[in-house]
């Protein structure tokens, strides 16, 4: 069996007959509305009210410690950005992209910027483990991951990838169905 080819088809098949159809014509009003009050986004360097902002350019994410309640709701910029920032940790970790953090991550502030960063994030991602084949997702992840999941093999950090993309993807489409149907959006 052809594993690696398998994990391509699942995530590629999601990628295009799911996830970036849904993302097209996103306005920067869609990608910053806030579903409830106190939503974490993205804001402006110096402007969130956020416990924590992460970021290394002009916008940071909104962030957090863990509280007793339910965490904040989040908005289509903030699971953007998010994405992003994963995508490129990834790449930057295991397919020779510049190495990112939350915190030295370069945040987009429009919604153009952040699909245009997704789709260069994404591409670079799938280029990687289309690299690995089964040889590499078999491999240790050794050094490059925190010490408990050194022995673990490559592809549980590419089958978690995957999940944050199915995951915050599905997010972002029903945020996208629930602005659709705000009084403000008719």
């Amino acid at each position: 069996m052809d594993w690696n080819g398998e994990l391509l088809d699942q995530v590629e098949t999601h990628w295009h007959q799911r996830l970036r159809p849904r993302l097209e014509g996103l306005s920067d009003e869609e990608y910053y509305w806030a579903p409830a009050p106190g939503s974490w986004t993205i804001h402006r360097r110096g402007e969130s009210p956020a416990p924590v902002s992460y970021g290394a350019g002009d916008y940071t994410w909104d962030y957090g410690p863990a509280s007793d309640g339910p965490a904040p709701m989040t908005t289509i910029a903030w699971r953007l950005g998010h994405l992003i920032e994963t995508l490129a940790s990834m790449n930057g970790v295991y397919f020779g992209g510049p190495r990112v953090t939350a915190e030295t991550f370069d945040y987009p502030g429009s919604a153009e910027t952040a699909l245009r960063r997704l789709d260069d994030t994404y591409a670079a991602w799938v280029a990687g483990v289309r690299e690995l084949g089964d040889e590499g997702l078999a491999a240790r992840q050794g050094s490059k991951s925190p010490p408990e999941f050194a022995d673990a093999p490559v592809a549980r950090v590419v089958l978690y990838t995957s999940v944050e993309i199915f995951h915050h993807g599905a997010e972002i489409s029903l945020l996208r169905d629930l602005y659709l149907r705000e009084p403000q959006a008719r």
